[in-house]
């Protein structure tokens, strides 16, 4: 089966729907999956990105409530903002930015993102290339899956403490080190939800709080990459993988919506360790079959 059509479309939208928010690399398995089923070259890398477009949906109507404040709440603190800033007595520079941040969460939430959305993408789009040409393959999954498994073996065995337990407590500082975690991710197998939310704990995040703030810097990252990815691909598809490409991400989004909603109730009572030994057995066995 090594031709993109809707059959592929489905296990691939499957795949990605299920595992685009565990921290198990979504990336990873749908190269590991088009490998077994002979679906490999430009075609199949494009589509392994483009498809993620559904899943990100799924998060745009799962937190559609707290986006829409979100969104809201930013447009009225920047109006806020701007008739304030001509008339407020001069203060010190440190001063008026804890002011700002306890005034303006929303905005303040919505720069956090921009910090922790620029490293990964600067870093993606001056090594993209590279990266689709010599790590999209099945060994390098499974290396990256067991060193993956390890790393979080060793966090979750790490005392921590939380010092943000909603997501209106995540600061710019918190932001950026999500951000730089987010950078593993471009390294197929690695997982970007992982990494984020390894990062986020890292930082002094809860880990309810790390998974939610994964799924909103989901929203920029995997919309810019999958925009590129297509636009990139323009001249690859055709107008019936196109149609293939959309039956892909309804299926993806379907699952993913309802694989967000368990994961979160997950994560408020369990660790992260039962991904972390599915990681390592994954990568040895693929590493066993790929030898």
């Amino acid at each position: 089966m090594n031709e993109w059509g809707p059959t592929l479309a489905v296990i691939l939208g499957i795949v990605e729907g299920l595992t685009e928010f565990l921290p198990v690399s979504s990336t990873g398995h749908l190269i590991l999956v088009g490998h077994a089923l002979g679906f490999t070259g430009d075609v199949a890398a494009n589509a392994e990105i483009s498809i993620q477009l559904g899943a990100i949906l799924a998060v745009i109507v799962f937190e559609r409530e707290k986006i829409w404040r979100l969104l809201t709440g930013a447009w009225q603190e920047q109006k806020v903002l701007r008739a304030a800033s001509a008339s407020d007595p001069p203060a010190a520079w440190s001063d008026r930015v804890k002011a700002s941040m306890h005034s303006h969460p929303n905005l303040w939430f919505l720069l956090g993102l921009g910090i922790a959305f620029l490293p990964a993408a600067t870093l993606g789009l001056l090594t993209h290339g590279w990266i689709e040409s010599y790590l999209f393959t099945p060994l390098t999954v499974a290396a990256t899956s067991i060193l993956g498994g390890i790393i979080i073996l060793v966090v979750e065995a790490t005392k921590r403490t939380s010092r943000a337990k909603s997501l209106d407590q995540v600061s710019a500082v918190h932001a950026f080190w999500v951000g730089l975690a987010q950078c593993a991710s471009l390294i197929p197998g690695m997982s970007r939800s992982g990494s984020t939310i390894i990062g986020g704990l890292l930082a002094g995040l809860d880990r309810k709080v790390a998974t939610e703030y994964s799924f909103f810097l989901a929203l920029p990252t995997i919309i810019a990459a999958t925009v590129y990815e297509t636009w990139k691909a323009r001249g690859t598809f055709t107008d019936q993988d196109f149609l293939a490409l959309g039956l892909g991400m309804v299926i993806s989004f379907l699952v993913a919506w309802a694989v967000i909603a368990v994961f979160l109730t997950y994560v408020q009572r369990h660790t992260l360790r039962v991904f972390a030994y599915y990681r390592i057995i994954l990568g040895i066995l693929v590493m066993l079959v790929a030898r």
